[in-house]
Order: structure tokens, then C-alpha cells, then sequence
């Protein structure tokens, strides 16, 4: 019996292993490794970091959605694929040999080097670091109550990508929540955003992205255009204005670091041919190094028709990738020709600005409310392709009216 081993339980991975499931029933036997024992929703970690929600309100149990009969799980850490030997080695279990290998080891932050950003800011990019966000801002909330420093009160947002606008906009929606704790008036709490790049949101045309830094500005967040970022204190951040060789500084105890996206450190330590953590796959999303070892989601770069950058790494590519993938090892194992090469087709993509919102579906522009509820239904779309109705019921977004 082939033995398949999915790393990651991630968009990419807890597809594979759902797929896997019905598609090959107890034809091969199915490992699956992560870190956490539940599945998260990682495009919503900007609900845990702005302290509104609990991780639960994300997550479901991976055991919800595995079969014991197939499926097994183990909860570590993986520190390297040997893709010569074809086995996985794991930071507390024995090594784990496969047949196939599908990664989905999801991504990592970069602070290109920036003096003090690993030490001084808070970076997002799973659950544990969403929650720290979350509890650095309350307790300093709670804090101004006693120390009566302004610094308490500002929230530094280093980045202004998609994701770093979702969690800015979570973050100021959530002002009169963190008055209340600080004992004062929602709007004496200060957010900014440090934009460094030429064009925020580029996905979007000129019309959407001007809807977008409206309503950004609606919610009383100051978005400072054209400022590199130089150093990072434990309390100030210093940046340069455009072509200004003069620091400029802002004091803040709160200091967030969502920029420079990666792909998994074990993609690099395994000897696979990447960068920043992510590898170029084929039409099978298989690498040069071993046809068997499948990437899916944010290790894997997918060439884009037509253009010399790769498709932008999102949960819905990974729900593509982990479909196909599955497609594929269905064949191989069975004896079967494979299926074409793998082709994506994007739906659209929707940025949540508080209770409006604004995307792209299927060609198509919204705007507000009418785009906010289609962010719901995409939401809603991803958890139900995971984990069905249960899960769907259990964490979904059905907040339609506001």
C-alpha cells in the first residue's frame, strides 16, 4: 500500500488529505503532520489579532475531518524533507517515510535584514503570533491606565499589503473596545500604517483602490505614503520619507510587522531549489528535485500565463493546488494517465475594510456592502470545501446584515 505523507494543515494540506479521502478510499495509507492539532483559517487571523475574536472562531479540530481508518495524525514539527531517501524528519517523532509527499507548510515573514524588526516588532503569520498582537494591544491598553503614556495608545502598522490592511482596519473597527479598557475616548487611539510601496493593493484597478484608501481613512487610520523603514526600538519605529536620508520616528508600544512574505524555512533546508522559501513547480506541481514531492500554497510558486511573476499565493490557489494535486496521486496510484497540467482560474479577491468592503468576482467589481457579503460567502466557500456543513455552521461568517 503507498504511504502519503501531507505536511501542513493549512488550506493546501487539509484539502489534500479531505480529497485524498474520498477519492482513494483505504487504497493508500495517509500521514498528516502539523504543528497545531486544528485546522485555521489564515486568511481571518486579522479577527484574533485585533482581539476581537478567539482563535476558536477560525479553527476547527483536525480530527474533525480526518478518517482514523485512512488518515494518520501527528502533532510536531518538520525539520527536513530527505527527497534522496524519501522520508520526512520530524523534531520529536521518528523520520517518516512516504511514496508521495504533498507540502503545504504555509509562509514566514522577512524583515530584509532591518535592524531590530525581529526582536522589536510583532509579526503575523499563524495563530500564535495573531494572538500575541491581540494581547500586546489590550494589555497596553490596560497599562495607560496607569501609566498615562501616549504610547500605549498608538498602534504601528509596518507593512500596507492586502493582509496589513485587513488587520489595520480590524484594529481601528475595534477602538471603542480598547477605550474602555484604557479609560478613554476611541478616537485618542492613534493608528498608522507605513507604506513603503509605489501602489498599494495593485490587484485592484484605480477606482477600487481610491474606494479602498476611503474607506481606510474613514476609520481614522493615517497612512503615511513613501516611508522605508530603517530601525525598529522596542518603542519607535524610524522610517525615511522618499528620497530624505533623515530618520523620522514614531513612538508606539504597539508595533506590527506584516511585510515581506516567505515560504516555509523547510523548503530551504531540505536542499530544494527556492527562493525565499519558495520553489517553482511544474504543470504537476511537482519539483525538479523529486517528481513525488508535491508543493501546494505558499511554498510553491506557480507561473502566471503570459507574465514573468508567479500567481500571488492565496487560500483560494491553495484549494486549487490541493484539488489538483489529489487529482494526480489519484491517477498515479490507481495506474491512471494524469490528469492535463494544472491551470487556475481566479475567482477574485476581496479586501474586508471594517463593515464594507471591496473585490472582484469573477470579472465583476463590487463595492461596500454587496462586496462585504461576498467576502462572507468566500469565507464561508473555503471552510465548506474543508470541513462541510459541520465546520461551516461552527465558524463560519454569517454576519450578513450590518
Amino acid at each position: 500500500m503507498k504511504r502519503i505523507v501531507v505536511l501542513g494543515a493549512g488550506f493546501a494540506g487539509i484539502k489534500t488529505v479531505v480529497e485524498l479521502q474520498k477519492k482513494l478510499r483505504q487504497e493508500v495509507e495517509i500521514i498528516l503532520v502539523d504543528r497545531n492539532p486544528y485546522h485555521c483559517e489564515t486568511f481571518r487571523l486579522y479577527e484574533v489579532a485585533s482581539a476581537k475574536q478567539p482563535y476558536t472562531r477560525i479553527s476547527y479540530p483536525i480530527s474533525d475531518v480526518i478518517d482514523p481508518k485512512m488518515t494518520t495524525f501527528i502533532q510536531d514539527d518538520v525539520k527536513k524533507i530527505d527527497y534522496k531517501n524519501k522520508k520526512v524528519e520530524l523534531a520529536h517523532h521518528k523520520a517518516v517515510k512516504y511514496d508521495y509527499c504533498v507540502v503545504g507548510l504555509g509562509f514566514t515573514l522577512n524583515t530584509f535584514g532591518i535592524l531590530g524588526a525581529d526582536e522589536n516588532a510583532l509579526p503575523m503569520y499563524n495563530v500564535k503570533s495573531a494572538e500575541k498582537i491581540g494581547a500586546r494591544i489590550v494589555q497596553s491598553m490596560k497599562d495607560y491606565r496607569q501609566t498615562k503614556d501616549p504610547k500605549d495608545l498608538t498602534i504601528v502598522m509596518c507593512g500596507s499589503g492586502f493582509q496589513a490592511v485587513e488587520v489595520t482596519v480590524a484594529i481601528a473597527t475595534n477602538r471603542e473596545a480598547y477605550a474602555k479598557l484604557a479609560g478613554v475616548k476611541p478616537e485618542e487611539i492613534k493608528v498608522k500604517m507605513l507604506n513603503n510601496s509605489k501602489r498599494m493593493l495593485p490587484m485592484f484597478g484605480d477606482k477600487q483602490l481610491q474606494y479602498a484608501l476611503e474607506q481606510i481613512k474613514k476609520n481614522d487610520i493615517e497612512i503615511i505614503d513613501q516611508a522605508k523603514i530603517t530601525k525598529i526600538f522596542p518603542d519607535t519605529v524610524y522610517y525615511q520619507h522618499g528620497d530624505d536620508k533623515v530618520d523620522t520616528k514614531i513612538v508606539s508600544n504597539n508595533i506590527i510587522w506584516l511585510m515581506g512574505f516567505s515560504g516555509n524555512p523547510v523548503i530551504t533546508a531540505s536542499g530544494i531549489k527556492s527562493f525565499h522559501g519558495k520553489a517553482t513547480v511544474d504543470g504537476h506541481l511537482t519539483i525538479a528535485e523529486s517528481d513525488d514531492i508535491y508543493l501546494c500554497g505558499d511554498v510553491a510558486m506557480v507561473p502566471q500565463p503570459g507574465k514573468s511573476w508567479p500567481w500571488p499565493n492565496t487560500g483560494q490557489l491553495a484549494l486549487a493546488m490541493a484539488n489538483y494535486a489529489a487529482k494526480d496521486l489519484q491517477a498515479r496510484v490507481l495506474g491512471h494517465n494524469r490528469p492535463n497540467d494544472f491551470v487556475y482560474h481566479d475567482l477574485g479577491v476581496f479586501v474586508e475594510l471594517g463593515k464594507n468592503a471591496v473585490g472582484i468576482a469573477m470579472g465583476h467589481k463590487l463595492y461596500g456592502y454587496p462586496a462585504s457579503v461576498m467576502k462572507k460567502i468566500t469565507i464561508d466557500k473555503s471552510v465548506w470545501e474543508t470541513g462541510g456543513l459541520k465546520e461551516t455552521l461552527a465558524i463560519g461568517r454569517f454576519d450578513m446584515w450590518h
